[in-house]
């Protein structure tokens, strides 16, 4: 297995695995984003949002991780966020998701970040049940809120 910064060429494979996330999380609809997107965000000036894929023995696409650095006011050091991770159902179960963890935990160990977070579906019990194996802690007390669509634009422009 090899666990590789993205290039442009796979760039089509990244659009592919961000939509059969959406499908598994019960959510294609939400999965907007285009190629030339990724391809701004992923290798434009200065990039932000960093991905890794993960390569099978014989060569193939298993998965990604995306993934970008956030900052800790009370650590008062960077870390990283896993935007998203996702490994293809029929190489699930090889150690390929624990191998990108790992490889992210070194990131920020050797960059002397603080913390890696990350979000996970409730209903996905697999991937809880995974996570605190590896020590993980859920963050219960926190709740995501969002801004977006109208509720965004409101803001910015109130009527």
């Amino acid at each position: 297995m090899l666990i590789r910064s993205a290039r442009v060429e796979d760039l089509p494979e990244i659009y592919l695995l961000i939509r059969e996330l959406a499908d598994f999380e019960r959510a294609p609809h939400l999965a907007q984003a285009t190629e030339q997107q990724l391809r701004a965000s992923f290798f434009g000036n200065k990039p932000q949002v960093f991905c890794e894929m993960v390569e099978s023995e014989k060569g193939e696409i298993a998965g990604c991780a995306i993934w970008f650095v956030n900052y800790s006011t009370w650590t008062g050091t960077h870390g990283v966020h896993l935007e998203d991770l996702f490994i293809r159902e029929s190489f699930r179960g090889r150690g390929y998701a624990t191998a990108v963890l790992r490889h992210l935990a070194k990131v920020c160990v050797d960059h002397g970040y603080h913390r890696f977070q990350w979000s996970v579906l409730d209903w996905n019990e697999p991937a809880v049940t995974f996570y605190t194996s590896l020590g993980a802690e859920a963050l219960d007390e926190w709740t995501t809120y969002r801004l977006s669509g109208d509720a965004l634009h409101q803001l910015v422009t109130p009527h």
